[in-house]
């Protein structure tokens, strides 16, 4: 049966270990800033990988890279190993490492299209109202009723501007579409541009096999660097919701394991639950009810326990407790409530012993053996087996960037996807835009000339009119023409005869 041993009780000397089977039914460490969370969480890594578990943490403050190489058992470490009686030779040691980081800067670059994210997540992570949201859903729905892929934000920036142009069409079938919820969408995909969106959603996306990795029988551990992410706290809450939902859809059920699989720890985790929509609250805590049964454990590191939701801390078996502060109302609440999740010991004051703890010590409640909580108890974190101290950055980029898989994700690919698949609509409109106008100006030409064909003789009717006059009919010949002009002339010259042999007759009576 595996076990990993993480701790010493302070009374009595005696080990604790978390035990394997129950390791997937997820843990937390609290306690304040400095109270040694951070070697807690790298002591139960170091038990994960030893055991060849695959495990994943954010690094939020840059110190955790220490962990790929072997400590060197000088101060509180040293004094540590000599209280416990630990031997330097066989007990200090490091971890097969692989560093990521979502700009590509300090690790292997980490992407995920937009497809893959979802518009629930997105929304939260674009801060987006509900009639903002219905929109989103609705631009999904448009692109996958087309068939056109959203991988990057000019992808859902383009389809955005597409159902705006046919909000004719869509309402219909959709209902409304506000120009004020299209402009505010826009707004927010500018901001998220600005925050590391432009590198984060893309393709080669994040193949979650190469985070389940064994080297040597050890288990890779997986560092995603969130020192610069932390800025985003939306976008970095965003990717880890989406890892872990996505590791619950990808995974094959498991069932009862004697080690799980794989292992996460969420660093700053009350950032996954600021401000989230009750719909996303409900996914998460099902997931992480759920996911057990894939064999993933799931670790939530922050300052207080209350920073989770009650629904998801009561599936937290696997407990470590640093020091709390209780200088005010609020922080005495914090740690009666703290006190109030361990299974209660006759022979220690839990509320009291949490203000009271030292760095490096903590009380610890791990699940036995039929999964119910141990009884808590006060004890010392063991040291960690790894270097305290980050590895410089020539050393960490040296080995991420001769890491095999950073030759596959180093350099982003565009594939053909919505954008150019709406551009490709344009041209075409255009091409059938011109081809029309193109038609039409040959149509007109030919009519042109149809016309001047008609006309050809023009000229030569106007010179020939002008000496035989005009025709009285069209069907009138010049032959006709030239008979009736003579005839006209012998009839004026009878009339003018007729008229003189009158006028002289009477000028005869006359005299």
């Amino acid at each position: 049966m595996a076990e990993f041993h993480i701790a010493k009780t302070v009374a009595e000397g005696r080990d604790l270990f978390l035990l394997g089977q129950m390791a997937n039914r997820h843990g937390l460490i609290a306690g304040a800033t400095g109270t040694g969370k951070t070697v807690t969480l790298r002591k139960m890594a170091e038990g994960f990988s030893a055991q060849g578990i695959p495990v994943f943490m954010s690094d939020v403050k840059g110190d955790l890279s220490g962990i790929a190489n072997p400590g060197d058992g000088q101060g509180k470490v040293g004094e540590r190993m000599a209280q416990f009686g630990l031997d330097a030779e066989g007990y200090l040691k490091g971890c097969p490492v692989r560093f990521w980081d979502v700009y590509g800067e300090t690790g292997i670059p980490v992407r995920v299209t937009i497809s893959e994210m979802g518009p629930l997540l997105l929304s939260r992570l674009m801060g987006l109202n509900d009639t903002q949201e219905g929109l989103l859903n609705l631009v999904f729905k448009a692109a996958d009723d087309k068939g056109w892929h959203l991988i990057d934000l000019k992808d859902l920036r383009g389809m955005l501007q597409y159902v705006a142009e046919h909000v004719k069409e869509y309402r219909t079938q959709y209902g409304n579409v506000s120009a004020a919820s299209v402009g505010a969408i826009q707004r927010q995909l500018l901001q998220l541009e600005s925050e590391g969106g432009d590198v984060f959603f893309g393709e080669p996306e994040l193949n979650l096999q190469d985070w389940l990795q064994t080297e040597g029988g050890q288990g890779v551990i997986n560092i995603l660097n969130a020192k610069k992410l932390m800025r985003s706290p939306r976008l970095y809450s965003a990717f880890l919701l989406w890892f872990l939902a996505e590791l619950f859809e990808t995974l094959p059920e498991a069932g009862d394991l004697d080690k799980p699989k794989f292992v996460m720890f969420f660093d700053e985790a009350h950032l996954l639950f600021d401000n989230a929509a009750d719909t996303l609250l409900k996914q998460v805590e099902q997931v992480v009810r759920l996911i057990r049964s894939k064999g993933v454990g799931v670790y939530f590191v922050t300052q207080n326990p209350l920073d989770l939701p009650d629904t998801v801390l009561g599936q937290l078996g696997n407990r470590v407790q640093h020091a709390l502060r209780a200088f005010t109302p609020r922080d005495q609440k914090a740690v009666r409530a703290a006190a109030e999740t361990f299974r209660s010991n006759p022979n220690l004051d839990v509320a009291q012993a949490i203000t009271e703890l030292g760095v490096g010590e903590a009380l610890v409640s791990f699940l036995d053996e039929k999964g119910m909580p141990g009884i808590v108890e006060r004890a010392f974190i063991l040291p960690p087996q790894s270097q305290l101290a980050p590895l410089s950055a020539a050393e960490r980029d040296s080995r991420f960037q001769n890491d095999i898989l950073y030759r596959h994700y180093k350099d982003a690919v565009d594939n053909f996807s919505a954008y150019e698949a709406l551009q490709q609509l344009e041209q075409e409109q255009a091409a059938a835009a011109q081809a029309e106008a193109e038609a039409k100006a040959q149509n007109a030409a030919a009519a042109s000339a149809q016309k001047a064909e008609s006309n050809k003789g023009g000229l030569l009717d106007g010179f020939l009119g002008g000496l035989f006059g005009s025709r009285k009919r069209a069907n009138q010949g010049l032959g006709y023409d030239l008979a009736d002009s003579l005839g006209s002339q012998v009839n004026k010259q009878i009339t003018r005869s007729i008229t003189r042999s009158i006028m002289g007759v009477i000028r005869n009576a006359i005299k």
